[in-house]
């Protein structure tokens, strides 16, 4: 037999025999139960992952961490391939891992108004939380005076601050006395004494009564008012 057809004869045969190998491992890696369906591993840990791996025969690497609004440290944020992906046992699968949110420092607020604080917030990569009003007889009715979390701590990026805002001074309520046939004088300084707001006194002549006896009031006898409302009098002239 000549040396070429021999040549080409040998050729075949390695080439088919190549052939049909490579058919018989295709077959058997991909006959039932020699593939497995990659799972989705967002959100779990490390340790958790490793376990669902383990029992599809596949293996678990990481290959990166980064920072992550979502999810927080040690859960996984991605993976290659994708989740119900076919792979052959003992194939591996890459994840990403997070290194938790960004941290940012709370800067105070105490002393602001909600209104002056809205750009600090945003400029600081924080969200207003829950607001809550008390009355508080140091800061002035607007005012921030608590705040959670406190100033110069660290926390996530895009974290929620809550606030105590003030009420100013609780007012006291007062139940209005009678104060016609007295004389206006006596009345006023008394009124003052107490922090109370007397308006102008309207005068006007009243038959039977000497000047300055008082003959009507606003607020009436036995309602109740706030030292901040103004008491009204009109006495005798």
């Amino acid at each position: 037999m000549p040396k070429k057809l021999y040549r080409l004869l040998l050729f075949s045969l390695l080439f088919l025999n190549a052939f049909f190998l490579t058919a018989l491992v295709s077959f058997q890696v991909t006959k039932s139960g020699e593939v497995a369906s990659v799972p989705d591993l967002a959100g779990k840990t490390m340790d958790s992952a490793r376990t669902e791996l383990q029992e599809q025969k596949l293996i678990l690497v990481q290959s990166g961490i980064e920072l992550h609004t979502r999810y927080e440290k040690g859960q996984i944020i991605g993976q290659t391939p994708a989740p119900d992906t076919k792979l052959p046992l003992y194939s591996e699968v890459q994840v990403v891992v997070s290194a938790g949110k960004e941290k940012v420092t709370v800067p105070g607020f105490i002393g602001r108004s909600l209104q002056a604080i809205v750009p600090t917030l945003s400029q600081s990569g924080l969200r207003r939380g829950t607001v809550t009003h008390v009355h508080s007889r140091r800061y002035s009715a607007g005012r921030i005076f608590g705040q959670y979390p406190l100033a110069d701590l660290e926390v996530p990026i895009q974290s929620q601050i809550n606030f105590l805002v003030s009420e100013g001074e609780e007012e006291q309520n007062y139940l209005m006395p009678d104060l016609l046939g007295k004389r206006i004088a006596a009345v006023r300084l008394r009124l003052e004494d107490m922090g109370f707001r007397l308006g102008p006194v309207r005068r006007r002549y009243y038959r039977g009564y000497e000047a300055g006896i008082i003959i009507d009031q606003t607020p009436r006898q036995g309602a109740i008012f706030k030292k901040r409302n103004t008491i009204i009098l009109e006495v005798t002239k």
